[in-house]
């Protein structure tokens, strides 16, 4: 399996164990979070969908967001059914751009966010992505273990 492949299969692995903890969370918990600080649930699952569009954004740009605008940013919440189906053409495109890159693009194309006083190879992003995720995951998991509701077993 070379690298490209193995990108895209920590991708799926980590979106379908977010959609079953995401799937597995009582509605009624939605609008929770543990401070006034905090994301809320469903904020936290958009933040997740949409930072996957400006990360693709941000590839695409080799760094530089531009006038940048969000697709959610005037999209009110109807429920996470509604939420997965705007991200689907997003993640199907951010998908088909990876899967059309060679192993020297991983090496060679830098992503360069000056904003941020940051220059990664492309390779390096892809996966910090994935990790962006999967942090969340994990800030998920935490608010229903503080809720004390059942935790789905996203471990299969």
């Amino acid at each position: 399996m070379n690298s490209i492949a193995l990108i895209l299969l920590n991708l799926s692995e980590t979106r379908r164990r977010s959609l079953k903890l995401w799937n597995g969370i009582p509605e009624k918990y939605f609008n929770w979070k543990p401070d006034k600080e905090a994301f809320t649930i469903i904020e936290m699952i958009r933040h997740v969908l949409e930072c996957e569009h400006l990360f693709h954004t941000i590839i695409k740009n080799r760094g530089n967001l531009g006038d940048y605008e969000s697709p959610w940013r005037e999209l009110k919440y109807i429920d996470l059914q509604y939420e997965l189906k705007i991200a689907e053409q997003y993640r199907s495109s951010f998908l088909d751009m990876i899967g059309n890159l060679t192993e020297l693009d991983l090496e060679n194309i830098r992503i360069e966010r000056t904003e941020v006083g940051q220059s990664k190879k492309l390779g390096d992003y892809l996966n910090r992505i994935v990790f962006h995720e999967a942090v969340h995951m994990g800030q998920m998991l935490d608010y229903l273990r503080t809720l004390r509701i059942e935790r789905p077993k996203i471990w299969d």
